[in-house]
C-alpha cells in the first residue's frame, strides 16, 4: 500500500500535471515546469525504498520531458531539497524522539539532519525563491537539470 501511495503522490501526480499543462505551453511557445523531487532523487537512504524510487523517477521524468520540449520554449527541471521543516517532518521528529528516547532538538541534529552538513532545515521560502528563478527568463537555458538545495547533504 505504501508503494502505491508514494508512486501516486510523488510520481503519477507529476505526470498528470505535466500532461495537462503541456498543450497550452506548446500553444504559447513558452512554459516552465519545476518538479519538486528531493535529495532522495539523487541519493538513497535505508528503509526509504518506495520514497527514494519515486523521487529518482521524478528526476528521470523531468529530464525526459526537458528533452522532448527543448525546442518549444519550455523548460523542465527537478528541484531537490534536503529536509524542509514541514508537518510531515515535524511528525517524524516526534516519532523519532520516541524511538530513540531523545529530546526533539537532539533528534533534529543527530537523526533527521545527521547527513545534512549545515544541520539546518532548508526553509520553504528558499525552495520558493529557487522555483521563482527557474520560472524566470534568466533561467531559459536551465532545462533537464537537477537543482539541489540540500544544505550540502549530497556533497558527501
Amino acid at each position: 500500500d505504501t508503494w502505491d501511495q508514494l508512486i501516486a503522490i510523488n510520481l503519477s501526480s507529476v505526470f498528470h500535471t505535466t500532461k495537462a499543462a503541456l498543450p497550452s505551453m506548446k500553444a504559447r511557445g513558452w512554459g516552465r515546469i519545476v518538479n519538486i523531487a528531493s535529495a532522495h532523487g539523487v541519493v538513497a537512504s535505508p528503509f526509504k525504498a518506495p520514497y527514494t524510487a519515486s523521487k529518482h523517477a521524478v528526476v528521470g521524468f523531468s529530464k525526459a520531458v526537458a528533452l522532448e520540449v527543448a525546442e518549444q520554449g519550455i523548460t523542465c527541471n527537478a528541484l531537490c531539497p534536503g529536509y524542509v521543516r514541514t508537518p510531515l517532518v515535524e511528525k517524524q521528529v516526534v516519532d523519532q524522539a520516541k524511538v530513540h528516547n531523545l529530546p526533539e532538538d537532539r533528534v533534529i541534529r543527530e537523526v533527521i539532519l545527521a547527513a545534512q552538513p549545515t544541520k539546518q532545515f532548508v526553509e520553504a521560502d528558499e525552495v520558493a525563491a529557487f522555483t521563482v528563478f527557474l520560472c524566470s527568463d534568466a533561467a531559459r537555458s536551465v532545462t533537464g537539470s537537477v537543482q539541489l538545495i540540500d544544505g550540502g547533504w549530497t556533497a558527501r
